[in-house]
């Protein structure tokens, strides 16, 4: 008997709509029945392409007596992580709290107020390596709330109370500035893995906005290190197993130090973040192989990613059928030396162990190796290797694929927009543009209502109920404003300007200037979550800082360029001495004190084939942050057009910042020294 999960738009929900369980998704009247019954709540919180969510699906909410025993003495709720973030970020707030650690599956008891009394991820079955079984806690649980109902209550008020008081340390209002900057890369410089590439130890992630930060701090300053540091992590990333040598793109994280093993699902957001600082790498170095790397994981996002209705989709799982019927993390990707035999024969089999590091050992589990790209002695047949490539990215393909989550995020979107648009256009790949295109058109016509609220998700031309979150509009506005760059069309600079808004309206604290993950007017969770460090994203608070200050070159709005200078404020106190963390707030700081610059370019057509080299020019730049216009010198949709003739009837570019100008220019390479491209 499906549950009341089965209508949901969230795959992850559906995949729990056949429990024995009696899941209830998130919702006032969940509460309102553990009120009823005075029972607790039990939320389960997760996400479709995770392991462990899967495990503890099939061990414990897939049994009947398990499910037996919730339903008579718990309400169960489950959440998508993805769709509600910040239902995620209270509690798990609360768990890192309480415990020193967190991750997913979340499991967290409530009282029908909602607040938290007692935590946990992971639960097994039975009693393991010092855990306690799932139904040990449930036990425990339903045994505290019957008979010690005023020390669950106490705990309870406590930790909401805690909660409550631990806000921002905002300081002052400033934004970091050369000083600030210079010490967040003096802290990178510890951290950094010299030998391996990245910071810290395992497991490691892409660091996505730190690199952004590293190539622009180095365009603003001639940084070399920053430069070295930023290309040698793209490097070894990209040989590494983290990194799908066959079909493009990355997975989420490496559990080890030598990005060798992944832990392999693959989600949109991470591809792309590092589609766009692959394509920045390539801008400010020339690199084929930072080119190659940037296209191939567009043409993944594009090819495996992107939905019927022209979006992009959340994630493909770890785990899939290893042949067996048994589901495997893995299991789609890894090799061993015998089926590079069956595919390519002995004698390419050779070869494409020594090229992709494939061992009789192997490097994963079972013999199974993860594909690499070793630096090695001697020279490979290049067109040999790309033959053996395509092989066994056809025979790969006759394995059973991972699953997909098919929901539309807006917030990945945003990303994945601007990370298309630009790799179309320094590349010349007009498809790639039309697939930013594309996925914007959807999130304006299903997501964005006709005040310009944004809904977080959607799935199947359907959009779901839950509101945008400060990710969503700053992501989504980012991605526009990149795309009104590249295509010279006015109205994404329109819409961004109306998702900003809402930012400076819904999101802002007017006093201070902080920023808040939720709006004033959405749903109250126990307190109004708010976190300004990046995590696997850039935060909504330097995203919407970014996007801030972007528009405000484009306009001219002090508006927009005081809140994003207010919003930096905090970047100033966490980025020197946590600059991991802030990545993406001290990009944008680079991009403050580069002007950020404001570039017009007219021609007398949008076609026109020296207007056209002058706009690409113009992309390419490395200033920090640059805003690009381009169109006729009659036209309204930029207002950095207005005022701009032809010098000498010819195509021209003017470049501004701090309200000064260049003296204009026709001239491709004088336009490439003034924007360091």
């Amino acid at each position: 008997m499906p549950n009341r999960l089965a209508h949901e738009t969230s795959p992850y929900l559906l995949q729990h709509a056949d429990n024995p369980v009696d899941w209830w998704p998130w919702s006032a009247e969940a509460f309102e029945e553990a009120r009823r019954r005075d029972v607790p709540v039990l939320l389960s919180v997760g996400y479709s392409s995770c392991h462990w969510c899967h495990v503890m699906a099939h061990e414990s909410f897939e049994d009947a007596a398990t499910a037996a025993f919730l339903g008579e003495h718990f309400v169960s709720v489950k959440v998508d992580r993805e769709e509600r973030p910040d239902v995620d970020a209270v509690y798990m707030e609360a768990v890192q709290a309480a415990t020193g650690q967190g991750g997913w599956p979340m499991t967290v008891f409530l009282t029908p107020d909602a607040e938290p009394f007692y935590f946990g991820t992971y639960f097994p079955p039975g009693p393991r390596h010092g855990m306690p079984s799932f139904r040990q806690v449930l036990e425990g649980v339903r045994q505290a709330w019957q008979t010690r109902r005023d020390e669950v209550a106490d705990v309870a008020g406590k930790i909401v109370r805690d909660l409550s008081q631990r806000e921002i340390g905002y300081g002052t209002a400033r934004p970091p500035g050369d000083e600030e900057a210079a010490q967040a890369l003096l802290a990178l410089t510890r951290e950094y893995d010299a030998r391996r590439g990245g910071f810290g130890g395992a497991p490691k992630f892409p660091p996505s906005m730190v690199i952004e930060f590293l190539l622009r701090h180095h365009a603003r300053t001639g940084s070399e290190g920053a430069l070295q540091m930023a290309a040698d992590t793209c490097e070894r990333m990209a040989r590494g197993g983290i990194h799908d040598q066959l079909g493009g793109g990355f997975a989420r994280y490496s559990v080890d130090r030598d990005w060798v093993v992944p832990h392999f699902e693959k989600m949109l957001y991470d591809n792309a973040l590092l589609c766009r600082v692959y394509a920045h790498l390539w801008r400010a170095t020339g690199s084929d192989f930072a080119r190659r790397v940037a296209l191939t994981t567009a043409d993944f996002m594009v090819r495996e990613l992107r939905t019927a209705e022209g979006g992009f989709a959340s994630a493909l799982d770890a785990d899939s059928d290893d042949g067996t019927g048994r589901h495997v993390e893995g299991a789609y990707y890894v090799w061993t030396p015998a089926q590079l035999r069956e595919a390519l024969g002995a004698e390419d089999a050779e070869l494409a162990a020594r090229c992709f590091g494939v061992t009789e050992e192997g490097t994963f589990e079972q013999g199974a190796s993860v594909l690499q790209l070793p630096v090695q002695e001697g020279v490979f047949d290049a067109d040999r290797v790309e033959s053996v490539r395509r092989r066994l990215l056809a025979k790969r393909a006759e394995r059973p694929a991972p699953g997909r989550d098919d929901k539309v995020v807006a917030a990945w979107n945003g990303l994945a927009i601007a990370a298309l648009a630009e790799t179309g256009a320094y590349f010349d790949r007009p498809d790639l543009v039309e697939a930013a295109v594309g996925a914007a058109d959807l999130l304006v016509r299903l997501h964005m209502d006709e005040h310009a609220a944004l809904r977080r998700t959607s799935r199947d031309g359907r959009a779901g109920a839950n509101a945008g979150v400060l990710e969503d509009y700053a992501d989504v506005a980012e991605g526009f404003l990149a795309l009104a760059s590249v295509t010279g069309e006015g109205v994404w600079l329109e819409f961004a300007g109306l998702l900003l808004g809402h930012v400076l309206t819904r999101f802002a604290d007017p006093e201070t200037g902080a920023l808040y993950d939720t709006a004033a007017d959405a749903e109250q969770l126990i307190r109004r979550p708010q976190d300004p460090t990046d995590n696997a994203t850039p935060s909504g608070w330097s995203a919407a800082a970014g996007a801030l200050l972007g528009y405000a070159a484009h306009t001219g709005s002090e508006a927009h360029r005081t809140a994003a200078e207010r919003a930096l404020g905090v970047v100033g106190a966490l980025g020197p001495r946590v600059p991991r963390f802030t990545g993406w707030g001290l990009a944008v700081a680079e991009a403050l004190l580069d002007g950020p610059r404001e570039v017009a370019v007219v021609g007398p057509s949008l076609d026109d084939a020296a207007a056209r080299a002058l706009h690409r020019t113009a992309l390419l730049g490395t200033a920090p942050g640059a805003v690009v216009a381009y169109g006729t010198p009659d036209s309204e949709e930029f207002p950095l057009l207005a005022d701009r003739p032809l010098v000498h009837g010819e195509p021209t570019a003017y470049v501004c910042r701090d309200f000064t100008c260049d003296a204009p220019t026709t001239d491709p390479d004088r336009l490439r020294t003034v924007l360091g491209g």
